[in-house]
């Protein structure tokens, strides 16, 4: 089920890190015909796989089965998100719900639906799984149910994004300029984000328990009991709240909660029927153990540590794209096909970073952490059997071989022959504990490296002197070697023009409009710069007025047009600036406040400023 949290995740990252065109690439039809086609295809081949694997159970041996139920659960979920990329990036259907005046205002919603198409595609997979699952672990719960947890389950990992993202929408409409700065400034983004984390990780819990339908367990003896041991053990909570996972019948439990009035306890039903009093207690020790060796609090620096990561690897990735572009002949003259190709590319190399960041390192710290639990749950009982008997009822009741792996978990088994090492030999104990606090102080300092890296490439001089040296002799070299590629004289006028070196990017620019006159990206960069350049002997109006007209009637994205309104604005067509910058706003996807700042600037020269 954890494996979710990253499907998820990586459908969200596709949406956010592509930048598709501001008019369709296929024509509708095309499109909507090869939409349904893809829905169909897939929703026969997931139907077919487990319908034949419904057959055969009772006939094929069940360990065999359920490895073969598991991966082609896995596969046909990996599928959704090949799928679903294909929806985004192929068929662009961004398109065509950023008509619609909602979605521009709040792009959030747009979002929505696109992660809402992705759910619906999981839905497909698991309606069709839950007759072998039901069969292979016999848990007696409902298609319905089963369907519905899987979703209620997952989606609160969104929740702390889908809050963020509707704030920032809700603010960008607001008329107040300071809040929009210092929200779209690289200081101001990473301050609100993890400010943000902070209070979402402390009120989070009570919104979560409520979208899973926990609801507080009633005075017995089983709540006797745990609030006994939360009292020996000094853990402060606000409630011990029953956990409907699946119907109730999975036997686990959780917590979540870096505060006391936010702290709950979750129990599910099935884990209070079948487990004995002491298994229990095992079990809530166990619980008890991440607050106490403050796993929560580590996960919150897990979490923040990405953002730091990613943030510091921006201006990396961006190199390796634009080296792999020049150095492997990447770059034509299709510009459409060159943004398509260098959006894509970028998506995914931040897709991979997330993987191998959550699924690996983070994976390595939970599964230390789960073991570092158990043997606090060993401490606190003074006895290894009540937790190894509730590992085998678990995988009794779930029917997994106990030496199963798990990204998130060690095994069953592993975990058994854990606690017998710490029952015979307790120095065991101490050594996990050794080993898991080196760990977090390896991740701290190599987190604080890569954070004084990216400081140092994104504030520092360490960036300037990477664009001067690497990118423009790579180029220059590149150039030697294909006089006649356009795209590589209009990226080192880019490289020019970030080093604030005019004369040199207009040459560029020239240069590549000499070898390609429709080159789009030349056409518009070289009019943003006549249009700009506060030399005199640069800045040329008119001939900004006519490249960018150029580049508009070839492809009017929201810069382009952005562009076109600052030629008009620069040649004193205000009228013509502010009508062209609309158009431009209504294109425009994302983070549009530039678009909103040019609008202003234009109605202000024309006495129009609302």
């Amino acid at each position: 089920m954890f494996g979710n949290f990253l499907y998820f995740i990586v459908a969200l990252l596709i949406y956010t890190t592509y930048q598709p065109a501001s008019e369709p690439e296929i024509h509708p039809f095309f499109t909507f015909v090869l939409f349904a086609g893809l829905i169909l295809v897939f929703a026969a081949s997931v139907r077919t796989t487990f319908k034949s694997m419904h057959a055969r159970i009772g006939r094929t041996d069940f360990s065999r089965l359920e490895y073969r139920y598991n991966a082609a659960l896995n596969r046909f979920s990996i599928m959704a998100i090949f799928i679903y990329a294909v929806d985004v990036y192929a068929l662009n259907l961004g398109v065509y719900l950023h008509q619609f005046k909602i979605f521009q205002l709040l792009p959030t919603f747009e979002a929505v639906c696109f992660l809402g198409l992705f759910i619906f595609y999981l839905c497909l997979v698991w309606a069709y799984a839950y007759d072998p699952h039901n069969r292979l672990y016999k848990t007696g719960i409902t298609r319905r149910d089963y369907i519905l947890s899987n979703v209620t389950f997952s989606l609160p990992i969104l929740l702390p994004w889908f809050i963020l993202s509707i704030s920032a929408d809700i603010l960008n409409i607001l008329p107040f300029e300071l809040p929009k700065r210092m929200l779209f400034s690289t200081e101001g983004q990473i301050a609100y984000f993890l400010g943000f984390l902070v209070v979402i990780a402390i009120i989070g819990p009570a919104l979560i328990q409520k979208f899973w339908g926990c609801r507080p367990l009633k005075a017995g003896p089983a709540r006797f009991r745990i609030e006994l041991l939360c009292r020996h053990t000094r853990l402060a909570y606000r409630d011990i709240m029953v956990w409907p996972l699946f119907g109730g019948r999975m036997i686990t439990a959780g917590v979540m909660g870096l505060i006391r009035r936010f702290r709950y306890i979750l129990v599910t039903p099935a884990l209070l029927q079948y487990l004995e009093p002491y298994e229990i207690d095992a079990v809530i020790a166990h619980e008890i153990g991440h607050i106490k060796k403050k796993h929560l609090l580590f996960y919150l620096l897990f979490f923040a540590g990405y953002l730091i990561f990613a943030f510091s690897t921006l201006d990396f990735i961006a190199y390796g794209i634009i080296y792999a572009e020049a150095a492997f002949g990447f770059l034509g003259r299709n510009t459409g096909a060159y943004a398509t190709i260098t959006s894509v590319s970028f998506s995914l190399l931040m897709i991979l970073i997330f993987l191998l960041y959550f699924r690996y390192l983070f994976g390595y710290f939970m599964r230390n952490f789960e073991r570092q639990a158990d043997v606090f749950a060993y401490t606190v009982v003074q006895n290894a059997t009540p937790l190894i008997t509730t590992f085998e009822k678990i995988a009794l009741a779930s029917g997994q071989p106990p030496d199963r792996p798990n990204w998130h978990h060690f095994s069953i088994q592993e975990r058994i022959d854990y606690l017998k090492l710490c029952e015979s030999d307790p120095s065991w104990i101490h050594r996990h504990n050794a080993k898991v606090n080196k760990s977090i102080l390896v991740f701290v300092l190599v987190l604080g490296l890569v954070a004084w890296a990216g400081f140092q490439i994104n504030f520092g001089t360490a960036g300037e002197r990477i664009n001067a040296g690497f990118l423009t002799t790579l180029i220059e070299k590149r150039i030697r070697e294909q006089p006649g590629n356009s795209e590589l004289h209009v990226i080192l006028g880019d490289i020019y023009y970030s080093e604030d070196n005019p004369a040199k990017a207009v040459a560029a620019y020239e240069k590549g409009l000499e070898l390609a006159p429709q080159n789009t990206r030349a056409l518009n960069n070289l009019a943003w710069l006549y249009a700009t350049s506060r030399s005199s002997g640069l800045f040329r109006p008119e001939k900004a007025l006519s490249l960018a007209r150029q580049a508009a009637r070839l492809r009017p994205e929201p810069h382009v047009l952005d562009t076109l309104a600052e030629a008009y604005y620069a040649n004193g067509l205000y009228e013509k600036a502010i009508a062209t910058e609309k158009r431009a706003l209504e294109k425009a996807r994302g983070d549009d406040s530039h678009y909103r700042q040019q609008l202003k600037k234009f109605q202000k020269q024309s006495g129009s400023a609302p």
